[in-house]
């Protein structure tokens, strides 16, 4: 794992599996953030959230320029590993019992029905509408024992972020097993009902928010906007704190 831009990441995909392997195999439950720019972004202008997607066991890179970022200041090469990817990967490996928690029904029945090509266990497997509100009016000790009863291994979450990150770490003190994953829009993008990733070409080119700008304007113009606006500060914070690095006397630390 590595911090940047004050957030820990796991760009190491066999890393990442082996993490879920090694927790689970563990008592009690813990959480995965899918980082992507709208989370970067909030998290370096929100402390309370930063802590949020800290507290986990690590974050994995949704975004495509981050790598790039890190390139451009550091000279290291990452890869992004995106929520939808993680979810196919982890979907597809047919390695643990799952449980689906999101907020609209047609959109988990159309995503239950479409997981079955890549899973057939999926048909056994619950998909729980979450009723709409705020994220400290959630009976999460009612959904802890509902999973519990499940035996579900991984618990996939689709709320939105920051909702879902709050979601889970508010859910992790009262889940005895499990590791929980926010995946944001990958229901919507598996549902064959709403949203789709952009085009391959678009995504190994960097213009995947392109594609969402044209899908959904007015949200996506928004998030745009905020992450222009402190991209400037984290790039300097991010600068900075390599040089102060740099110059620490590696032997003695000062």
């Amino acid at each position: 794992m590595e911090t940047y831009f004050n957030i820990r990441y796991e760009f190491d995909r066999k890393a990442v599996h082996q993490s879920v392997d090694t927790r689970l195999n563990e008592p009690g439950s813990d959480y995965i953030c899918v980082a992507d720019g709208v989370i970067l972004n909030t998290a370096n202008r929100f402390p309370e959230y930063l802590q949020v997607v800290n507290g986990g066991m690590f974050a994995i890179c949704d975004s495509s320029y981050v790598p790039l970022y890190i390139k451009w200041i550091h000279g290291k090469e990452y890869g992004q590993y995106c929520g939808s990817e993680i979810f196919l990967d982890i979907v597809s490996n047919r390695k643990y019992r799952m449980i689906f928690l999101g907020t609209q029904q047609h959109i988990l029945d159309g995503l239950k029905a479409n997981l079955q090509r890549y899973n057939p266990d999926v048909s056994g497997m619950k998909f729980v509408e979450l009723p709409f509100r705020k994220v400290s009016q959630f009976d999460y000790p009612g959904i802890a024992r509902m999973i519990e009863e499940d035996g579900a291994d991984i618990v996939w979450v689709a709320l939105g972020a920051p909702k879902q990150e709050f979601f889970m770490s508010m859910l992790k003190p009262h889940l005895n097993h499990g590791v929980m994953i926010a995946v944001g829009a990958a229901f919507k993008f598996f549902s064959g009902l709403q949203e789709k990733r952009a085009p391959e070409w678009m995504i190994k080119n960097h213009l995947e928010f392109a594609y969402r700008l044209t899908q959904a304007p007015k949200k996506q113009m928004k998030r745009c906007a905020w992450i222009l606006a402190t991209l400037p500060k984290m790039f300097y914070d991010e600068w900075m704190h390599k040089r102060n690095s740099n110059n620490l006397n590696p032997t003695t630390g000062l």
